[in-house]
């Protein structure tokens, strides 16, 4: 029976041990490095899991690929007169949309798809073609099972040490849809793990050392001084009072100069957790998220504003509209032939983003069918509402909105408003011999 990937990724490292000469080869440099974790100062192993441990790390590229997962993304189709409609007859709507494998819902894939962007600096897809070419569907690879090579036509050649099937198999370059986040050359990725391997081994460091300190001298609540040597009998005598009275409340009762002090945290612990807070604050900056988005850092200090509408719209501007530049424009030269990128192209729709605001999503329809952008029909369908047709169709703007060298004329809309409001309280000119 086949094996799935993701029960691959549960195994975790026990793939590599039970059979490491058909998976984790001597040329793989990214299993090795996976394995071993990267060089840094602190001497911390970190890996893709050690750092998925922080709890910085896994809250950055949580919301990342989270939010970018749940955004929906269509293939629209460019018309004649430029406007662009959802080619939804063609196959790879459905499989971007719904769909890109048998094992995999969208969300699923996708998210596996940002967060090997985010973690390894790269993501591999295979492409499964039918008839005539047309792909039927895009299967997520491992990327560190990946390797390539360059051919002496100058295309390249792509490996794959299938951990599921154990098997090598080569993929072309038709068969292959390569996305680098970070690259120095467009073909080998940086990792953001690697790369900040100095930053997170850090933190790891901190917080080993800060358990340390939790776990030794700080689970002591105080100390007990006497200024007479104890019997073992009468030390454990002294503890259980002490236990007792701190468990139920009361007063201690020491005897012979006995004295108690309470234990502290010292100034060196107090630095380390100041160390662990900046370290927070560095992790979030490498991957451009502000630390206030997963609840770090102080709303004071924030770049993006101070409200919670001003950080929201700078994630989507600073951090967000990048990624989904970068993919819509990978799917273009990936997933489309040379002809289909004339009138296709894939688009990460962000007003999916105010589907858990219905202030938002009112105002934003508001300013559409006032100003003539869109019609309530087309506000009803993107809030799946029956069409209503006749006037819900029809392109609308404020009735006392005139350009400027047309203010005064007599057929303007805003003096005949005016007129016939004068009508109906039955006022008239002065001159007018008919008014009251």
């Amino acid at each position: 029976m086949r094996k799935s990937f993701g029960e691959f990724m549960l195994r975790g490292v026990k793939s590599f041990q039970d059979d490491p000469g058909k998976i984790l080869r001597l040329s793989s440099a990214n299993g090795w490095g996976r394995w071993i974790g990267a060089s840094n100062f602190s001497g911390q192993s970190v890996t893709v899991p050690s750092a998925l441990q922080i709890a910085t790390v896994w809250s950055v590229v949580n919301l990342l690929s989270g939010t970018m997962s749940t955004l929906p993304i269509f293939l629209n189709k460019t018309q004649p007169d430029g406007s662009k409609v959802p080619a939804r007859e063609h196959s790879l709507f459905n499989i971007l949309k719904y769909r890109p494998n048998a094992d995999m819902t969208a969300v699923i894939f996708w998210q596996i798809f940002w967060l090997s962007m985010l973690l390894w600096g790269a993501a591999y897809v295979e492409i499964k073609r039918g008839a005539g070419g047309r792909i039927t569907s895009l299967d997520f690879l491992y990327p560190e099972a990946v390797t390539w090579r360059r051919l002496d036509n100058g295309t390249i050649e792509w490996s794959y040490n299938d951990p599921v099937t154990r098997s090598t198999r080569t993929l072309s370059s038709s068969q292959m849809w390569f996305t680098p986040a970070y690259t120095l050359d467009g073909i080998n990725p940086l990792s953001p793990i690697r790369m900040g391997a100095n930053v997170i081994g850090g933190a790891i460091a901190s917080r080993r050392a800060s358990a340390e300190t939790f776990t030794g001298g700080m689970k002591s609540p105080g100390l007990v001084t006497m200024d007479a040597t104890l019997k073992d009998t009468q030390r454990e005598d002294i503890r259980q009072h002490v236990a007792s009275v701190a468990k139920s409340g009361g007063f201690m009762v020491l005897e012979k100069g006995a004295g108690f002090h309470s234990l502290t945290m010292n100034p060196q612990d107090a630095e380390l957790l100041g160390t662990m807070q900046f370290s927070d604050t560095e992790i979030c900056s490498w991957w451009g998220v502000n630390p206030t988005m997963i609840g770090k850092g102080s709303d004071k200090n924030s770049n993006w504003g101070t409200g919670l509408t001003q950080q929201k719209q700078g994630f989507v501007d600073f951090c967000l509209r990048q990624w989904a530049v970068k993919v819509e424009a990978s799917i273009r030269e990936g997933l489309l032939t040379p002809v289909e990128r004339i009138s296709l192209s894939a688009e990460w729709v962000f007003e999916g983003l105010l589907r858990g605001n219905s202030v938002e999503r009112a105002d934003y329809y508001g300013k559409q069918t006032t100003n003539g952008i869109m019609t309530r029909d087309e506000c009803r369908q993107l809030e799946n509402l029956p069409l209503m047709g006749g006037n819900a169709e029809v392109l609308t703007v404020q009735a006392n909105m005139a350009p400027l060298d047309k203010l005064g004329e007599a057929g303007n809309n805003s003096a005949t408003a005016a007129d016939a409001v004068k009508t109906w309280l039955g006022l008239g000119n002065k001159d007018d011999e008919t008014a009251p």
